[in-house]
């Protein structure tokens, strides 16, 4: 009998580890917005679902590390689902402070940007299977804004404080 048992849990688990999961890739990363305290910057991950069913995504986690250290990082809970059968687009926002990045002086240099390795953790629900988290990783340059950008950055505020009015 315990023979049995162990056949049929090889059987599982072999069933398990060869079961299709979701893919994805981050595709780019863009400084979107900024403000007079930080910058905003929005990583394109492309999540490609296999499934005829809706994937829900339980949370996204990310680092973003300068000089080989760790300036911030976050979870966004329950950003949503992953289309079936589809590629989904997600939006990650990573908001990092003017004062982290002056920290990293040394690594700006003339150039004015700063190495960046960005880490992602997208979790997903899969049927069966259950929590399964796809692991990413992204390494780039951060160019950093300029004063004109900053003196735009606070502008494009005060028009969006007007607006709300």
């Amino acid at each position: 009998m315990a023979n049995l048992i162990d056949k049929a849990k090889n059987f599982v688990s072999e069933k398990v580890t060869n079961v299709e999961k979701p893919e994805a890739s981050i595709t780019d990363v863009d400084m979107k917005k900024v403000s007079m305290d930080s910058i905003s910057y929005h990583a394109n991950v492309a999540v490609k679902n296999p499934y005829s069913v809706p994937v829900p995504i339980m949370q996204i986690s990310y680092t973003l590390k300068c000089a080989n250290r760790e300036i911030v990082s976050g979870t966004i809970p329950d950003p949503g689902n992953i289309k079936a059968n589809d590629t989904t687009m997600l939006d990650v926002p990573v908001k990092v402070p003017h004062s982290v990045l002056l920290s990293l002086a040394k690594d700006i240099g003339a150039d004015w940007d700063i190495d960046y390795t960005l880490e992602l953790g997208l979790t997903v629900d899969l049927p069966v299977i259950g929590n399964f988290t796809i692991p990413l990783s992204h390494k780039g340059v951060i160019k950093l804004p300029s004063i004109s950008d900053l003196w735009k950055g606070g502008k494009e505020e005060e028009k969006e404080e007007t607006k709300e009015i």
